[in-house]
């Protein structure tokens, strides 16, 4: 599996609008994930080959870690639609990770919604560069918050004893 590097260099103007609407579904974001959301977490995980092993004390301690999380929820049913994280330093680099929604929204942008509220948040208003790894069917997602494939001579690295990361 191919996986590319994404980079953000130009701050983008980005819509304050963060709620969507799909169907009688009304959206809604939030900067914290409840206890009850929790569960939605896990199944929104499982649904992902990338995380279907995540047990809830692991994404306890990965909530606990994360600078930053972003949350689409159902604002009628106060259920966990979409999801995304970052790490930061403030300043010179920050990494969303996780950007996921519920099977059942995908291609309705709840991404998107995901993606511009926490592209807005001004913790990372003064980040050099704000970066992601994505799966090659969607390099183009991105592109349209800016991101670029185009990072020089720069390679993804990792080290992980992970049997699902290391294919």
């Amino acid at each position: 599996t191919e996986i590319y590097t994404l980079s953000l260099h130009d701050a983008l103007p980005i819509s304050h609008h963060v709620a969507g609407r799909l169907a009688r579904m009304d959206w809604i974001t939030v900067d914290q994930i409840t206890d009850s959301q929790r569960e939605d977490l896990l199944a929104l995980y499982r649904s992902a080959w990338w995380a279907t092993n995540r047990s809830a004390a692991d994404v306890d301690e990965m909530l606990d870690g994360s600078d930053l999380v972003v949350g689409l929820v159902d604002s009628d049913t106060n259920r966990l639609l979409g999801f995304c994280r970052a790490i930061t330093d403030g300043r010179f680099v920050a990494v969303i990770l996780d950007v996921i929604t519920h099977p059942d929204i995908r291609g309705s942008g709840g991404g998107r919604v995901v993606m511009e509220a926490m592209l807005s948040r001004p913790e990372l208003a003064r980040v050099d560069s704000i970066e992601l790894v994505c799966q090659p069917d969607l390099v183009d997602f991105y592109r349209q918050f800016g991101f670029t494939d185009q990072v020089g001579g720069s390679r993804l690295m990792r080290r992980t004893d992970n049997p699902q990361l290391s294919s």
